[in-house]
């Protein structure tokens, strides 16, 4: 095919769909001089690329696109969301399995939260899926200290501004109180730094702890701690509208395999067995449909 008649794209974007880095961080690489393309280094992201150019990123070939992947993962606490930590904390891409190719998280959670964090190998899937327009619902369960009122609820319901920075409206219910702690489940479509930490901590309430549950319609389920398991490429399709696809491995088409992520040996944390056959097919359309069975509330 002539270059010329190829499908073009500019390169940060190009960048982000191989799971690289996000656009705004391609541009910024593409003004620091460590993008060549054709033996060319770029000083401007006001470039198209097709398939056919040669594109190396810091002395290292840009990875052939692959058909967008997306994987659910339980986060446990303690494990920063980033690739880097200038502070040399553990990160959840350090806990992943050898074998998984370079993959971006779908928005973060913070070193002390836990639950459902989505990975994928696409950066514009993840862009996607973080944008507050795509409407996905956020579900999360928090422990706090203290008992919180139906006035409080009603708060979060209308939205609140801190110190300069609103916050949209939050979907609360208070599902119990034991001792000097409650559990509630707050729902949101946005992700700002820290939100719920920040909102619970200016209502006079500490978090205890904070477990996402589900994102969009996708569910933590059954995930145990520090696994992950492929979302099947028919969800991608029809949940998500993603369209680039090759041929599918023949496990997939089976069911995405779960697989631990623990790597240090004697960990308590041990994965409960692989669901077959129609129990995984039931399963697979509960998470579809966003019927996944959230983790049991630990009260204590």
């Amino acid at each position: 095919m002539n270059t010329e008649t190829q499908k073009k794209e500019r390169i940060a974007k190009r960048m982000a769909r191989a799971g690289l880095c996000s656009r705004r961080d391609a541009e910024r690489w593409i003004a620091d001089g460590r993008v060549v393309v054709n033996g060319t280094k770029l000083d401007s992201p006001a470039f198209t690329v097709s398939e056919t150019d040669t594109i190396v990123v810091d002395g290292k070939a840009l990875p052939k696109l692959e058909r967008p992947r997306l994987w659910r993962y339980h986060k446990p606490p303690g494990l920063v969301t980033s690739h880097r930590d200038e502070k040399g904390r553990d990160t959840v891409f350090d806990k992943l399995p050898d074998d998984m190719p370079r993959v971006i998280s779908v928005g973060r959670l913070d070193l002390n939260s836990e639950g459902l964090l989505l990975l994928t190998n696409d950066g514009e899937l993840a862009r996607k899926l973080e944008l507050p327009s795509t409407g996905w619902k956020r579900k999360y369960r928090v422990r706090v200290h203290g008992h919180p009122r139906s006035g409080d609820v009603a708060k979060l319901g209308r939205g609140l501004t801190i110190e300069g920075v609103k916050y949209d409206a939050i979907e609360a219910t208070l599902d119990s109180s034991k001792g000097a702690n409650s559990w509630l489940t707050l729902s949101l479509r946005e992700g700002k730094n820290r939100e719920i930490r920040k909102v619970m901590e200016y209502l006079g309430f500490r978090v205890l702890r904070l477990i996402r549950t589900s994102y969009g319609p996708l569910q933590l389920g059954d995930l145990p701690d520090g696994e992950i398991e492929e979302v099947k490429s028919k969800i991608l399709r029809d949940q998500m509208g993603v369209e680039r696809f090759e041929e599918e491995p023949e496990e997939e088409a089976t069911g995405g395999r779960r697989r631990s992520t623990l790597k240090a040996k004697g960990n308590p944390l041990k994965g409960k067995p692989a669901l077959k056959g129609a129990a995984r097919k039931e399963r697979d359309n509960r998470v579809a449909k966003g019927k996944g069975r959230p983790p049991k509330g630990r009260n204590s």
